[in-house]
């Protein structure tokens, strides 16, 4: 099944990087030769649709491609049906994340506001930010 992600590192001189999956978790390897298309579009932030095996040493990363704007729809009708909605405070009615979802929106955040970031800070921040937003109740799970 196919997964979405960013770009975390990619070193073209070595013809390998990484990539943070939307889903969270660890890091997944990717090597050049799995990446259609131009290589150097392959930089940090790139969205990313990819296979997952094991590699061995852990997630290996395989026919790799750049998100069109056909995927990103897909991906995020998906979401969209995911959320659902509880009473606030309030007694407003505001929408609760899933797990998932919130790790994809802070990934995607992190990646935005600062792409300099290696995988392991960012997995290292979003796991804050995570546990901050479901003691807030801002995400469940």
């Amino acid at each position: 099944m196919a997964e979405f992600g960013r770009i975390l590192q990619f070193d073209e001189a070595r013809g390998y990087g990484f990539i943070a999956p939307d889903t969270g978790g660890a890091d997944v390897f990717v090597h050049v030769n799995e990446c259609e298309g131009d290589q150097l579009r392959f930089t940090p932030g790139t969205r990313v649709r990819f296979e997952v095996m094991d590699g061995g040493r852990g997630k290996k990363a395989y026919d790799v491609s750049i998100v069109t704007e056909t995927d990103l729809d897909g991906a995020a009708a998906e979401s969209a049906e995911a959320k659902t909605a509880e009473r606030d405070d309030d007694g407003g009615f505001c929408y609760v994340l899933s797990a998932r979802e919130m790790r994809t929106v802070l990934t995607e955040m992190l990646l935005e506001s600062a792409p300099e970031l290696t995988g392991a800070q960012i997995v290292r921040l979003r796991d804050r930010f995570l546990a901050l937003s479901r003691k807030h109740g801002w995400a469940e799970g």
